[in-house]
């Protein structure tokens, strides 16, 4: 297995978490969770959604938002199907409304998750 497809199983797996919490994810965090560097401008992030993207079309791949809310056209389109507010911003891009609401906390997650193995 190469470094990209564990990499991308890992980025997969990241963004299973993401649906299932019905919350988005900012490149670097997921990157970071994931075990690796965003790179820079995120490109390394980025090549490693397109092969998610790829490789696992069925993943909702748009969780992964720019780190500054901003979306691509097709994103967009996905968010706002999924029921996520956006926003119009200048050159006609867009970004998501109430962004930093939508973002997952991984570590209150993990607590959570602990409490609950703990009661069980």
């Amino acid at each position: 297995m190469t470094i990209a497809s564990t990499r991308a199983q890992a980025v997969a797996e990241i963004l299973w978490e993401l649906k299932k919490a019905d919350k988005l994810g900012t490149l670097t965090a997921i990157a970071g969770r994931a075990g690796f560097p965003a790179g820079p401008q995120g490109r390394t992030i980025s090549a490693c959604l397109k092969n998610v993207r790829r490789d696992w079309p069925h993943l909702q791949w748009w969780r992964a938002v720019a780190d500054n809310g901003q979306l691509e056209a097709d994103q967009e389109s996905c968010l706002k199907a999924a029921g996520y507010g956006t926003s119009a911003i200048s050159g006609g891009n867009y970004e998501v409304s109430s962004f930093t609401d939508q973002l997952m906390s991984w570590e209150v997650a993990e607590v959570v998750g602990a409490v609950e193995v703990a009661q069980d």
